[in-house]
């Protein structure tokens, strides 16, 4: 479990957001109130990180947004950082469907090709889920997501509260797993073969997530793992 942080209960859903005057350089702050901590006992801590997790699921959670977008079917997507332009055409082509359908996308949003499907969801309707793989508290955001944050619409979460500000591969590894965890579906969109994201997929599979991938030869390896072909 990670080491547990003194809990401030949100009031609402409705978190008060950073002002204008604080952007700066193509970011901005938010301030403490900004941000909440829930841990198990709390009414919005997800269930579901309980039982795929186990003894692995953290101690305390850090939100920024709507909590509501939590109670959404809710659709992750994963990719290999190195991506042919194929998968890559094809996974944007997703990323338009999805921004304005009704569940909620969530992701770490940090391969090249998450980041690319971030730049599109954001300016659509549909609500997103961005899991950054390390404390959000004194984070400063892109200012992309203000207005969906405004908008009610996007929900920072991160299962790190212990003050961490640089990434790990570890962080990342365990970042991942908290996203697919709280996932209703799993969409990757590449895997290559021998790669951690393989191997990933592999640890999905066995935990009985409903696990997707894109149509195309080159995710030939994933078909054969007995991963679907996502048809939404």
């Amino acid at each position: 479990m990670l080491s547990q942080t003194r809990t401030t209960q949100p009031k609402s859903t409705d978190a008060p957001i950073a002002s204008p005057e604080h952007k700066s350089g193509g970011a901005f702050s938010v301030s403490a109130p900004d941000v909440h901590t829930i841990v198990p006992s709390d009414a919005h801590y997800p269930p579901s990180l309980a039982r795929y997790l186990g003894a692995g699921a953290p101690a305390a959670l850090r939100t920024l947004g709507n909590l509501d977008i939590l109670s959404r079917t809710k659709l992750a997507i994963f990719c290999s950082s190195r991506c042919p332009g194929n998968v890559i055409l094809r996974t944007y082509d997703l990323a338009q469907r999805l921004r304005t359908a009704q569940y909620a996308v969530i992701s770490g949003f940090h391969a090249p090709v998450e980041q690319e499907c971030l730049t599109v969801l954001l300016r659509g309707p549909a609500p997103v889920v961005i899991c950054p793989a390390r404390d959000i508290a004194d984070m400063r955001l892109p200012v992309a997501w203000r207005a969906p944050l405004v908008e009610r619409r996007l929900l920072v979460l991160s299962p790190f509260s212990g003050g961490e500000r640089r990434p790990t591969a570890d962080m990342a590894m365990l970042r991942n797993r908290f996203v697919a965890a709280l996932a209703d579906r799993i969409i990757i969109a590449r895997a290559a073969p021998g790669d951690k994201t393989e191997a990933f997929c592999r640890e999905l599979l066995a935990w009985g997530k409903p696990v997707y991938t894109l149509p195309d030869e080159v995710n030939g390896n994933l078909a054969l793992m007995g991963v679907g072909i996502y048809q939404g």
